[in-house]
């Protein structure tokens, strides 16, 4: 049910105005398009693109989601806002990925990257439609497989979605098949992912006509959820055609072997919880054995089920430097762990807490990539690169300097804190999160005045052998 909030165009300005400022980067997750269902906007309302067209109020099972329409222009197509943190689940998975899915393995500081950051577009799309034009050209499937894994529960799944049936579309009609494919996706993610909120949001996908392209046909396509780690088989043997990821592989099935809080050998990584550059060389090698190890078994298990000539397009977070002590996730979880520490010297965190505490996360370079590929001898490369995207997912600038380093700083604090919310929450307590978010907000400002610091990320797209 919707609602409009202000009898008349004037009082919808006012109120907009009014909370723009304080709202527009607290809201939950959402889309804004001129054709979604979900939002109230017809030409006479629209103010010119200056501030609010409408604001309207959902209720979804207790839950009342404010979607405040500002700045059409500016905000059209895009996500804003983090998704609303959801409390830690006991899965009961196998035990490679109970460590990232009970700590809460959230993807929302990506997903936000990925919508909002036009550069992401720019560089992944071509990749995913040429992987899905390859795929269709040489298999030439009644009916095509597709999954996305690690999908989350935002609409930002929704996107690769339509990528790859509007290129399906394409092909179709330059072909003239009076037969087109049908396409059946599988979106993934861990059993505590809010696949609820995934299909409403499908539905209304569907209702938008976002799949569809002027003049063209769109091929019948159905959607399925598959809960469970992609760290297991997921599906039959040689029944998928294209594997798709985003933002998903910098995450490990666990913490390094021996760096579990529990372990008597956790604090051997003192003061920091990720790789920094007073880490003993023997922890960073453990870091490295996980990913080699995780990789390794993700390549296989998606090679068994891969049709012959199945294809994979994965995007994730790397280090462009092949120092492994100087990768661009090294510098923000520096910050963290200097908020962390921060709390420590307040008296608000103990100290062997800290010490205790090691994030299941790895950020590889190209190279590190291309050796694992190589070495299952499973699949072809057939293309990989690196670019660059900013911390804020509110800036697409590609320029060298931030305009509103406090904003931005706000900006990136609520980003990871979506994403290292539940983990913090476990292991240190649900009392530090504010003031832990409040000061690395101020540090993350700070640095951006000085450096305007960007994430690595690497996109590959592979063939089976």
């Amino acid at each position: 049910m919707e609602v409009e909030i202000g009898d008349t165009r004037s009082s919808v300005s006012t109120f907009a105005r009014q909370l723009t400022d304080e709202l527009i980067f607290n809201l939950p997750t959402t889309t804004i398009s001129s054709g979604a269902s979900i939002v109230i906007a017809t030409d006479s309302m629209m103010l010119r693109g200056r501030t609010a067209t409408s604001v309207t109020r959902k209720r979804e099972e207790d839950r009342i989601v404010w979607v405040l329409l500002c700045k059409l222009g500016r905000f059209q197509d895009k996500k804003v806002g983090p998704n609303i943190p959801q409390a830690p689940r006991s899965h009961g998975e196998h035990r490679t990925s109970f460590s990232y899915g009970r700590r809460g393995r959230r993807m929302e500081l990506f997903q936000e990257l990925k919508a909002s950051n036009e550069n992401f577009v720019r560089e992944t799309k071509p990749i995913i439609q040429n992987a899905t034009r390859d795929v269709y050209a040489a298999l030439s499937p009644k009916t095509m497989i597709v999954s996305d894994l690690g999908c989350s529960s935002g609409p930002n799944t929704l996107l690769f979605v339509s990528n790859v049936i509007n290129t399906i579309a394409d092909l179709c009609c330059k072909s003239g098949e009076g037969d087109p494919v049908e396409l059946q996706f599988f979106l993934n993610d861990l059993t505590g992912n809010d696949f609820n909120q995934l299909f409403r949001s499908l539905e209304e996908f569907k209702r938008s006509g976002t799949s569809e392209q002027k003049g063209q046909t769109k091929p019948s396509y159905y959607v399925s959820g598959t809960p469970g780690s992609y760290y297991n088989r997921l599906f039959p043997r040689q029944s998928v055609h294209l594997f798709h990821s985003s933002y998903c592989l910098q995450w490990r099935s666990q913490v390094p072997e021996g760096l579990e809080a529990w372990s008597s050998e956790a604090q051997l990584n003192e003061d920091n919880i990720y790789i920094a550059r007073t880490t003993p060389p023997f922890v960073v090698k453990r870091y490295q054995e996980q990913f080699h190890m995780d990789f390794s078994l993700f390549l296989k298990l998606r090679h068994e089920e891969l049709v012959s000539g199945g294809q994979m397009v994965l995007i994730f977070p790397g280090r462009k430097d092949e120092d492994v002590y100087n990768g661009d996730l090294n510098k923000l979880f520096g910050l963290v762990v200097r908020s962390l520490q921060s709390l420590v010297d307040k008296g608000l965190v103990e100290k062997e807490k800290l010490e205790s505490f090691n994030l299941p996360v790895y950020g590889p370079s190209v190279a590190e990539v291309k050796e694992v590929v190589m070495q299952s001898h499973m699949f072809n490369m057939n293309h990989i690169k690196l670019f660059e995207a900013n911390w804020d997912p509110c800036d697409d600038s590609e320029g060298d300097d931030v305009q509103d380093s406090a904003r931005s700083g706000v900006n990136v604090a609520k980003c990871i804190r979506s994403v290292l919310k539940t983990l913090i929450a476990c292991h240190f307590g649900e009392t530090i999160v504010d003031a832990l978010f409040t000061e690395f907000a101020r540090l993350v400002a700070k640095h951006l005045e000085e450096e305007k610091t960007k994430y690595a990320i690497i996109v590959v797209s592979l063939k089976k052998i």
